[in-house]
Formats: structure tokens, sequence, C-alpha cells
């Protein structure tokens, strides 16, 4: 499916900016899912392009107010065009991390007794060959799923997965740290991804988010789940970035001065092409 992403983020502030840096996890790169055929971002300043350790494309910009300047609003552009080829299972580029990266805990999803008890209800002890069953994986999503219902409004960006899991509630966020968590805590390797989603009837999942978990560590191979639709992902999927969790690898994140109160709009629009 040949899909064409618009993203807008518009910042308003109720004081005059003076001094901003962003950091942008706003490009996806062609792989196994995907091709993208182009893609562009803007942004209020000169864009610097790097790479990060996860091996996403990430851009950052500063901004430095002048003193007679009166900048009250900003805003950031992302669009292009992928096609998505809608292949779940793939094999790690050696210059990426090693997938045992992805066991270690993070703020956002840490191992916990209660989220392994709870996995070991769908993944059977594996003994230490470094491998997983992609069968019960997608039964434990599937669980998750049931466990932590979809909700909007319900939790935020720094909910952790164990405060989702215990509230049995969240967003697609919360469900992938939740499952990201469990794998963890039973010792498979596994990684949150950001991008998109195309559904016409979903517009609320434009953005989104699933996970990436390890079914062999020697060969580095991969499988990409859905834990909100508890399935493998497919040519609705746009890949954006990865990473440990939310926060290795958010659309947007930085600091600023000045401003005063800050308000922020999001506009994703998805449409097959």
């Amino acid at each position: 499916m040949k899909l064409h992403v618009n993203h807008t983020t518009e910042y308003r502030y109720t004081a005059p900016l003076r001094y901003a840096l962003q950091t942008l996890w706003l490009v996806p790169q062609s792989g196994p899912a995907q091709t993208v055929h182009f893609w562009s971002v803007g942004a209020p300043q000169k864009l610097f392009a790097q790479r990060d350790a996860f091996g996403n494309s990430v851009n950052a910009y500063t901004f430095v107010g002048q003193e007679s300047g009166d900048v009250r609003w900003s805003l950031v552009n992302a669009a292009g065009e992928v096609d998505t080829l809608g292949i779940a299972e793939f094999n790690d580029d050696a210059s990426l991390p090693l997938p045992q990266l992805y066991l270690r805990a993070t703020q956002l999803a840490q191992p916990h007794p209660l989220l392994a008890e709870f996995g070991r209800r769908f993944v059977l002890p594996d003994g230490a060959d470094g491998s997983a069953d992609l069968s019960e994986l997608l039964a434990l999503s599937q669980g998750v799923a049931g466990a932590v219902s979809y909700q909007k409004y319900s939790t935020n960006v720094t909910t952790t997965a164990l405060q989702a899991f215990e509230a049995g509630a969240g967003v697609c966020q919360d469900q992938a740290h939740v499952m990201v968590a469990i794998c963890r805590s039973l010792g498979i390797p596994a990684r949150y991804v950001s991008g998109y989603f195309y559904a016409a009837n979903e517009p609320d999942l434009a953005s989104h988010a699933w996970v990436d978990v390890c079914l062999d560590v020697a060969s580095r191979r991969w499988a990409s789940i859905d834990v909100t639709h508890s399935c493998l992902i497919d040519e609705r999927h746009v890949r954006l970035a990865m990473g440990t969790d939310y926060n290795a690898c958010p659309p947007i994140k930085g600091v600023r001065q000045g401003g005063g109160e800050e308000s922020m709009t999001v506009n994703i629009t998805i449409e097959p092409v």
C-alpha cells in the first residue's frame, strides 16, 4: 500500500519565546517493511541531521529569540510518501545494537514480578537459547490488549507500564510498554516502535505505537507486533523510530526558555495514494 502522510505540530505561547532546542524523530527509513519514496521535514530554523544510537534518523534545530522579537508561535511539519510492504519478520542489520540491549530496564518499561506472572500465562519458559515462539507472543499481545483496554486520555507520556497494567487502561503507547516490560520480565528482548497507522475509521490511531520482539537472539531476528490490534504489523503501518521505550524516540522532544504557557496542537492525515 502506498500512503501519503502529513504530520504537523503547532506550538503557541503566551509570552515571547527566547530559546528552544528541539530534537525530532520524524523521518521514516526504508527497510524490510517499507520503502520511503520521499520525505521532508520543516522547522522554524535550520535542521541538522544525525543518526542516534538505535539507528534512527534524527533532526535537531535551535531557536534563539531576538531582543526586540515577539515570537509566540512555531510549526514543525513532516510529510512524505511511503510504500508499505506488510513484512513483520526481519533480521536486524549488523550495525544496529545487539538484541540484549533491549533487556535493560527503562523508566517506562521496567520488568516486574507481577508482569512476569501475567506473561507466563501465555509464554512458556524456553530455556536459555535466546529464542521465542511467535504464536505465544501473539497470544500474549492479545492478553495485554484485554488487560489494558484502550481508553483515550486515560494516561500521559510519563505513565509507566506497571501503572497502566494496574489501572487496566491506556493508549497504544501504554499497551506497547506493557508488552515490552512483560517480555523483558521473561528474558525476551523487546523494544518500543513509534509510527503511523492508516485506518479510515480510526483517526485517533494515526499516531501509533507497537513493539518489536526478538524471536532469535543469535540471528537478530525480530517480529513487529501491534498490541492494540493483537496482530503482526501489516500494510497499514508506517515505521518511524524505535528505542528502549517512548522516551528514547518521541516524535519531538526539547527544552525552551521563555514563552510562558505552551499549547500544542498535533494534526496527522494519512491517505492512500
